[in-house]
């Protein structure tokens, strides 16, 4: 059984074109922006829809296939753990970047 440490398990639509990249010694990976919805009542009772958007990491043949089959609206459930890092850009600027790295990645649609 796996550890129950970091494990992100998300649900949604993917909310970018999708485009497979290798990276050095010949690894496959994609990056998915994925949108999820959450409904909930406010103070009024109105129904309010709320949309998050997650960067997710996929590797080797995962991504492979999800750029076989995927595109822009699938429908997908992710499972994975989330990694936090940090980065400088072209003008010296300190960057951070939270992510899910996909261990599992399932269509739905």
């Amino acid at each position: 059984m796996r550890s129950i440490n970091n494990q992100v398990h998300l649900i949604g639509n993917v909310g970018n074109e999708l485009e497979l990249k290798e990276v050095g010694s010949g690894k496959k990976v994609m990056t998915v922006s994925l949108a999820t919805n959450q409904s909930y009542k406010n103070k009024s009772g109105e129904k309010v829809e709320q949309t998050e958007w997650h960067t997710v990491k996929v590797w080797g043949k995962q991504a492979e296939l999800l750029a076989q089959y995927g595109k822009k609206g699938k429908r997908l459930a992710i499972s994975g753990s989330l990694r936090h890092r940090n980065y400088e850009d072209k003008e010296g600027v300190k960057k951070y970047v939270t992510e899910v790295v996909a261990d599992e990645v399932m269509f739905l649609s």
